[in-house]
């Protein structure tokens, strides 16, 4: 409680919030509906620039907020984990309460809590290199665009299973095995970036 890790999660569930009703303005804007299934890379880049607005928030709760009493290591955890949670109720928790409920067994949901596993730490990855990009100052500079394109990976993350579940076919469950394994080598790649960042520079 002496860091205020609470509070800093709930600054970034408001943050996270107002984050995706922006992109959802922009999505409802510039995309068009589609009438069939198939991947359009056009649309989909778009989808994967309008994703960056997820960035600019996380940008902003991490280095724009006033934070009391908390240290860089556990505001990236606080940030991660209010982030997270708002993305876990904001899509999962209404499919989960009412589907699971139900007296017919499905793997599926399952399945979705394991995805909604792989995204938390997914967003705390991405924390976690935020901080390193804004928040860090001294680091190495040859980790510099390490650092630069593993965020750029993790914040691409809906456009590539996207790509992997249209363009390439790839059913439910492979696609979440897909983003556990993901998330389980971004999160070691995160946490050896910011071991490297918090040594003593020679």
């Amino acid at each position: 409680s002496e860091y205020d890790t609470l509070g800093t999660s709930i600054k970034a569930a408001v943050v996270y919030l107002a984050t995706a009703l922006v992109k959802l303005i922009c999505l409802a804007t510039f995309l068009k509906v589609s009438e069939s299934d198939s991947f359009d890379p056009y649309q989909e880049l778009l989808k994967a620039l309008i994703g960056f607005i997820d960035v600019a928030g996380l940008y902003f709760a991490l280095a724009q907020l006033t934070h009391r009493n908390i240290s860089q290591n556990h505001k990236f955890q606080a940030v991660g984990l209010g982030w997270a949670f708002a993305d876990s109720v904001l899509h999962r928790l209404a499919p989960l309460w009412v589907g699971a409920r139900g007296l017919e067994f499905t793997w599926d949901y399952i399945l979705q809590g394991l995805e909604a596993n792989a995204n938390l730490v997914l967003s705390i990855s991405l924390a976690a290199l935020g901080s390193l990009m804004w928040l860090r100052k001294n680091k190495p500079k040859t980790l510099i665009p390490i650092i630069y394109v593993c965020a750029g990976i993790v914040a691409t993350m809906p456009s590539i299973t996207s790509y992997l579940r249209r363009g390439l076919g790839w059913h439910f469950p492979k696609i979440v095995g897909f983003e556990l394994f993901t998330s389980l080598v971004m999160a070691f790649i995160s946490w050896q970036l910011f071991s490297a960042c918090q040594r003593p520079s020679l």
